[in-house]
């Protein structure tokens, strides 16, 4: 081998490996060129929504459509503030999502602890079963739920919307939480139980400092389902300060048919506490979701 080859072999190496980079850095341009224009797309309804909240009524239905609003029309958030009863219907809001929130973390996190750290008779034979109400489909209980709560003398109060979330949450929120538990080494649970700490003890003082995230993305999760809820506050509250920003939006829409400026403003006062929510807890909320599927057990 001559002493000219070795120089050539590494060029060529190099050459090769300077390739290889410059189609992976096309790849990844042309993936995130590709997540770009679909985040667009989604996004493009909430930014539709936002531009009309700030137009005038005239701007709204003009063609060719702009985007861009102009003039700026800060006013219409007052007016709709005014006509809409935002700070009522966000105060019967955040009461009913803050406590079913408590309530579903609280008691998924608990049910889940017994089905992944103890050992009972039947117990995948119960948690199969409680797997299986994932299947029944909410439209078949919504009359005896109602009946039930009526003879309770609940409606037209917060009740129904809130103490159910305390009796385990929901089947799929402690699925999640149970598949997070078999990733935990048992050895916390048994030194723990050597020094005499009870069940109880375990579960609040060892399990849950470890849950951090998965109780974030069940606690995202949870904010949404009742942020948005409208079935459950049209069945159970008939007065109007009862209403929850759901289904008081839904009244100011059928009131102003014809200002959907004031409309799309009303919408975007609704939609802001949770996108704050979502982007304080979002690193907590996607390690959340990647750590719920770990086990295989």
């Amino acid at each position: 081998m001559t002493h000219t080859s070795v120089p050539l072999r590494l060029a060529g190496g190099q050459r090769r490996d300077a390739a290889r980079l410059s189609m992976i850095t096309a790849a990844r341009v042309a993936l995130y060129l590709f997540l770009s224009a679909v985040c667009l797309v989604l996004l493009f309804p909430n930014l539709w929504m936002l531009s009309t909240s700030l137009k005038e009524p005239q701007q709204i239905f003009a063609y060719p459509p702009q985007l861009m609003p102009r003039p700026i029309v800060w006013w219409n958030y007052v007016v709709a503030i005014q006509k809409f009863p935002f700070f009522l219907y966000l105060r019967n809001t955040l009461i009913v999502t803050g406590l079913a929130t408590f309530g579903t973390v609280l008691s998924a996190s608990l049910v889940a602890f017994g089905f992944a750290r103890r050992r009972f008779p039947e117990r995948e034979f119960l948690f199969a079963v409680l797997l299986s109400t994932m299947m029944l489909p909410g439209i078949v209980t919504l009359i005896p739920t109602f009946v039930l709560f009526t003879r309770l003398g609940w409606v037209n109060t917060f009740l129904p919307l809130t103490v159910p979330s305390f009796f385990g949450g929901g089947a799929f929120y402690i699925f999640l939480l149970r598949q997070f538990y078999l990733t935990l080494p048992y050895d916390y649970d048994e030194a723990a139980y050597i020094d005499g700490a009870s069940s109880l003890r375990v579960w609040w003082e060892i399990i849950l400092p470890f849950s951090k995230a998965p109780l974030a993305a069940i606690t995202v999760f949870t904010v949404l389902s009742h942020w948005n809820d409208f079935m459950g506050p049209l069945i159970y509250m008939n007065k109007p300060h009862m209403r929850t920003l759901a289904l008081g939006l839904q009244f100011f829409r059928d009131q102003q048919v014809t200002q959907w400026n004031y409309l799309m403003a009303g919408s975007t006062l609704t939609l802001i506490p949770v996108l704050i929510l979502f982007f304080a807890a979002q690193r907590y909320f996607m390690e959340g979701i990647l750590l719920t599927g770990l086990s295989g057990r």
